[in-house]
């Protein structure tokens, strides 16, 4: 066994370099979700798949799908690798290629995939662009060293992260493209997520009746009764500190108001006003009850107001993820291999965000997220300008994730 860890060490460090170029070849394809025009970005990984010895297979996904997730185009790739006579676990590593567009204030160009200093930038080289060269490479070096033991390694790349996950992984498993036992998803290197918040946004709508400015009392405000609405939403904010996860990393639910329209000129009684608000459930929390509870408050809230009516609508509830046992196998033979290859026993945490490990544990399927990057998001500059990896992560990444998938297909 530890002859074909060596083998696997040894072949990775001869082929860091062609690591660090997938990743840029992938970074050099722009995927900005929204649009969601990721047609692409998916044929670049299939292609790259291929040249790399795999044999991609692309799901399409209906027009429908696509169109109902806000997104232009989008196809699944999956790809299987057989480990000795295949009866052992079913692992599938997913990572995402759709990122959120880049935005201003780069010092690097956000689609050159540029190395500086041992790291390199581009929007989606941390999230996660560098999890989709780090799976396909963990899983080139068990077939070309030929280890030991038995089951079947599925890459599961998806493209829309971003706007949700349900036409990418929850499809995969929906449809019974991918049966896995265990999921390994993006992440960063110096941590073990086995567990994340849920989110639900909503869109509040208050309407009310307009009239001319000089005559106010013809009409009825909308913007006033948001604005009840908004004092309200602020003061549950402050009461949701007050509940507190018992999940290392992840502390209170947060609500959020991010979108805000309304009037139709200076000299007009308002008559709409809409809102749209991110509240963060934590695991412990029932996700229908807290999407109930905050309905109730909108409408009572909207009572105080004679003449204005409110109309509530749900964008999207994801759902919390885990806590995963820390007892599992798959979190143990990372802890491990990490410990070995870093000299450091990783966290074992959640994360406040919300990802694709979801549809994995909603499925039944103990789900990790592990991958290339940081100890935060925010030192790898996700979804803001300079967005990197760096290449050490990219490297200790890859060996860990290689080493613990032999560790789980030579499970006795």
């Amino acid at each position: 066994m530890m002859d074909d860890k060596i083998k696997l060490l040894a072949w990775l460090d001869q082929n860091d370099e062609r690591l660090y170029a997938m990743i840029q070849s992938l970074v050099r394809v722009p995927s900005d979700n929204p649009l969601g025009d990721c047609k692409p970005i998916a044929a670049e990984t299939a292609a790259l798949l291929a040249q790399h010895g795999f044999d991609p297979v692309r799901l399409p996904i209906p027009a429908e799908a696509i169109h109902a997730a806000g997104m232009q185009s989008a196809d699944n790739i999956v790809a299987e690798l057989l480990v000795g006579d295949g009866c052992g676990p079913v692992i599938v590593l997913n990572a995402h290629g759709d990122v959120v567009p880049p935005g201003e204030g780069w010092h690097y160009d956000p689609y050159a995939g540029d190395i500086v200093e041992g790291k390199l930038y581009g929007r989606g080289a941390a999230v996660s662009k560098s999890d989709i060269a780090v799976y396909t490479f963990a899983a080139m070096a068990l077939r070309e060293t030929g280890a030991a033991g038995a089951g079947k390694l599925v890459l599961a790349f998806t493209f829309d992260e971003e706007t949700g996950g349900e036409i990418g992984p929850q499809r995969l498993l929906q449809e019974g493209q991918i049966r896995p036992d265990y999921a390994i998803c993006a992440g960063f290197t110096h941590s073990i997520v086995h567990a994340h918040n849920g989110c639900l946004h909503l869109e509040v709508t208050v309407k009310g009746k307009s009239a001319h400015a000089a005559i106010p009392d013809t009409g009825t405000d909308a913007i006033e009764a948001m604005n009840g609405l908004l004092q309200m939403l602020y003061a549950h904010r402050a009461e949701l500190q007050a509940i507190q996860s018992n999940i290392t990393g992840i502390q209170s639910p947060t609500l959020n108001v991010g979108l805000i329209n309304g009037g139709i000129n200076t000299n007009v009684v308002p008559d709409r006003c809409t809102i749209r608000l991110d509240r963060r459930i934590i695991p412990e929390e029932q996700p229908e009850q807290a999407e109930r509870e905050l309905v109730k408050r909108l409408e009572e809230a909207a009572e105080q107001y004679p003449g204005v009516t409110i109309e509530i609508r749900r964008i999207l509830l994801a759902l919390p993820f885990g806590p995963v046992p820390e007892s599992s196998p798959l979190i143990g033979a990372l802890q491990h291999n990490a410990s070995q290859l870093l000299g450091e026993r990783l966290p074992i945490e959640g994360v406040p965000l919300y990802a694709d490990a979801r549809h994995f544990y909603e499925a039944g399927i103990p789900a990790v997220m592990f991958g290339a990057g940081p100890r935060t998001l925010a030192e790898a500059n996700g979804h803001r300008a300079d967005e990197h990896v760096e290449l050490a992560d990219v490297s200790a990444a890859v060996r860990i994730v290689a080493l613990s998938l032999y560790d789980l297909f030579n499970l006795a």
